[in-house]
């Protein structure tokens, strides 16, 4: 298993895993993934050969990215990394996988100096992430509802 930047060529495998990940990863085409890697300031995956195994993607503050959640903690912080989106292929999950991309994340986070930030629904509801969240040493620092969604807003840092 290695891991490596993502690329415009992996945006099929990201579109497959992050499909496999909803409602939790949040609904997006592959011309979205495209941007979302443009925006990028860090983007990794852990690949087996050529294949794809779960991947995250980070946004520094200050991009031109549309998220409601993204824009809350861009109104409330001056630096940070923001997890847009962390998943693993159904078939990978409970392997590690996860907590060897937010290794990364935090691992460039601390070398910046900056808190890591991300989100998890409270509706709908998505325990095992805010599990996982806690585990990786993320706070909760507000809630935030808009449309039929609400989610938990954290930190760590």
């Amino acid at each position: 298993m290695q891991c490596r930047p993502l690329s415009e060529v992996d945006v099929a495998s990201i579109w497959a895993i992050n499909e496999e990940g909803l409602p939790g990863t949040g609904k997006v085409s592959e011309n979205e993934i495209i941007k979302l890697l443009e925006y990028a300031e860090l983007s990794l995956g852990f690949f087996d050969q050529e294949s794809l195994l779960g991947f995250v993607i980070c946004l520094p503050p200050g991009t031109s990215y549309g998220s409601l959640n993204y824009a809350w903690f861009n109104n409330r912080y001056d630096d940070f990394l923001y997890v847009d989106r962390v998943a693993v292929s159904t078939l990978h999950r409970n392997s590690k996988i996860g907590t060897k991309l937010y290794s990364e994340v935090i691992s460039f986070a601390q070398e910046r100096g900056v808190p890591v930030v991300a989100e998890v629904n409270r509706t709908p509801p998505n325990p095992g992430s805010m599990r996982f969240h806690e585990r990786c040493g993320f706070s909760e620092v507000g809630v935030f509802s808009h449309q039929e969604k609400s989610v938990t807003m954290l930190l760590r840092g």
